[in-house]
């Protein structure tokens, strides 16, 4: 029984010494019998377990309850500590973020007071770690992965993570890159590729296999970058992308023609088009369309067939827009053949076979049009009143640059009859041909100078717009205008690039609002005349005195501060106050 007792002091004096603060995390329990306190091993107790009736005394514990009272007193006097957890509890935890990293879990936070983890290097929370890398671009992000284990875990999470990639591809990049890249989000829905590299087939098919939910996809190329894809690798890959909704390609120079067959895809964009031998649009939910063709004469692209086709294939088309050389009235009629009643933008652009009498055909068949844009055509004045008759309610932004049989008076009955207006472009369509300077080798510029010479319009012409909710006005390169004279409270940015006739004596801006005024290649004395105007000492005269009649009531005068009342109180002043923005007049 000595010897029993003396096991038990043994262990209360190791247990009272022991600091219970670096004891391990895994508590194994007791290596003595719990009947007769001898150890565990090799032994076989034969005694029996005691009842309340025959249990001791509290004075006299047995060594059970001696046992237990050196545990109970531990346990009182040990201060409490959070739980330890194993570098894989952490992983689980740290998994358990909010990728949105908006309103992340409380049990999510990882505290690193106590026991800081290499996952969050040095004691960096883990939240706030995420926070940081997750900002980074891809390149700095491979970077961050490198720095040890636990920056590598949260970049990997972070990959898996991701939704939305922006990857520039180098000029001697391989598809390889690309794929690494790729492979490492499997969860991406919004790709965008900068190449600098030429881009193939072979770059449609990796990111078909690495990317299988990828619902937006552009590919931007640059001037040294060629696209090889064909239309029917293209098509092949829109038809197997069953969740693809959005497509933006440029440099599709390449196709040769191609059948697009996709029910979710609602926005297509290509530029660079050439030679089109069939364009077949099967896309029920087609709602948005940009076809950019390449400005060569050439071009054999029949359009007449493919806005037949695009009408009746695409029934819920909102926005169009087509920019070729050879954009004529006979597309117009078959653009307009179809029952596209909800079309809200249509920009057909260098069509300058496009008249009046196209006009009138998108007059009576769209009357909820929102934005028209019909830059490069040969409308006159009498187009511009028809469009103000029928969409005077709904139109908020037109454009008619390149339009050289339109005058001044017309740009001024569009803004005084669609009271929506927010954008206006008027550029390179009041120009004055005696201006214009031929050169040898200049073709273009001396078929400018025969169109220019047919108009019967005079040439310094004056621009007067008075609109309360036109933002923007561009007429850059109306080297016709004489004067101008604009009131819009609401013009924030007024574009008078090449102005060159233009004189400071006739310009007049009463545009409070004004925040930017490109002048590039106007008079230097213009330019002053537009700084004065726009500066905040133009408007600190207004409103500084207030008026009152004089005695015989002829006339109103300004009455002298120091006579008149002052105010109430700084409302009242800020109430007088004139608010002025500030503008930046850009010559360069």
């Amino acid at each position: 029984m000595q010897r029993q007792q003396h096991h038990i002091s043994s262990s209360s004096a190791d247990y009272s010494a022991f600091d219970f603060n670096a004891r391990p995390s895994k508590r194994r329990g007791s290596y003595n019998c719990g009947r007769c306190g001898q150890p565990k091993k090799g032994h076989n107790c034969h005694l029996t377990t005691p009842t309340a009736s025959s249990s001791p005394s509290a004075g006299t514990p047995t060594p059970s309850d001696s046992s237990a009272g050196v545990s109970a007193s531990a346990s009182a006097n040990r201060p409490p500590r959070q739980p330890h957890y194993s570098h894989l509890r952490r992983a689980l935890s740290f998994d358990n973020i909010d990728l949105s990293c908006d309103s992340p879990e409380p049990d999510a936070i990882i505290d690193e007071t106590e026991d800081p983890d290499p996952i969050t290097s040095g004691g960096l929370p883990a939240i706030c770690l995420w926070e940081v890398l997750r900002r980074l671009p891809p390149a700095g992000l491979l970077a961050a992965a490198k720095v040890c284990k636990g920056w590598r875990d949260t970049t990997r999470r972070l990959w898996r993570a991701a939704e939305e990639l922006r990857l520039r591809v180098p000029l001697r990049a391989q598809v390889g890159f690309v794929g690494s890249v790729l492979q490492k989000c499997p969860g991406l829905v919004r790709l965008s590729l900068r190449m600098e590299s030429d881009v193939d087939a072979t770059m449609l098919a990796c990111i078909a296999f690495s990317c299988p939910n990828l619902e937006c996809m552009e590919i931007s190329t640059s001037d040294t970058a060629v696209n090889r894809i064909t239309g029917d690798e293209l098509g092949r890959f829109v038809a197997d992308k069953r969740c693809l909704t959005s497509l933006k390609m440029e440099g599709c120079s390449n196709l040769g023609g191609f059948v697009l067959c996709s029910s979710s895809l609602s926005m297509l964009w290509l530029s660079d088009l050439y030679s089109l031998t069939k364009m077949v649009f099967n896309c029920p939910n087609l709602k948005e369309i940009s076809l950019e063709f390449s400005r060569q004469e050439n071009d054999i692209t029949d359009l007449t067939a493919m806005a037949d086709g695009l009408g009746r294939n695409c029934p819920r088309l909102q926005n169009i827009h087509i920019a070729s050389l050879r954009l004529s009235h006979s597309v117009v009629l078959a653009l307009t053949a179809a029952s596209l009643r909800g079309l809200r933008m249509l920009s057909l652009v260098l069509g300058s076979e496009i008249t009046d009498a196209s006009v009138a055909a998108i007059a009576s068949s769209y009357s909820k049009l929102e934005l028209l844009d019909l830059s490069g055509s040969s409308i006159s004045d009498s187009g511009i009143g028809m469009i103000c008759n029928v969409f005077p309610n709904t139109l908020s932004r037109f454009l008619l640059a390149l339009c050289p049989n339109i005058t001044s008076s017309g740009i001024q009955f569009a803004t005084a009859q669609l009271p929506l207006l927010e954008l206006m472009d008027c550029g390179m369509s009041i120009c004055d041909p005696n201006s214009q300077n031929l050169g040898s080798d200049e073709k273009s510029d001396f078929e400018l100078q025969k169109a220019f010479n047919n108009k019967l319009h005079l040439m310094y012409q004056k621009l007067i717009i008075k609109h309360c909710r036109l933002k923007k006005l561009s007429l850059w390169g109306c080297s016709g205008l004489d004067a101008l004279c604009l009131n819009c409270p609401e013009l924030n940015d007024l574009n008078l690039n090449s102005c060159r006739n233009l004189r400071a004596d006739t310009m007049l801006l009463q545009c409070p609002k004004l925040q930017s005024v490109h002048a590039s290649g106007c008079q230097e004395l213009l330019i002053d005349t537009i700084r004065s105007q726009v500066s905040n000492d133009f408007a600190s005269l207004e409103n500084q005195y207030p008026f009152k009649r004089s005695a015989d009531g002829s006339k109103r005068v300004r009455v002298p501060q120091s006579l008149s009342q002052p105010p109430e109180s700084d409302d009242y002043t800020k109430r007088r106050r004139v608010e002025r923005w500030q503008c930046n007049v850009i010559v360069d």
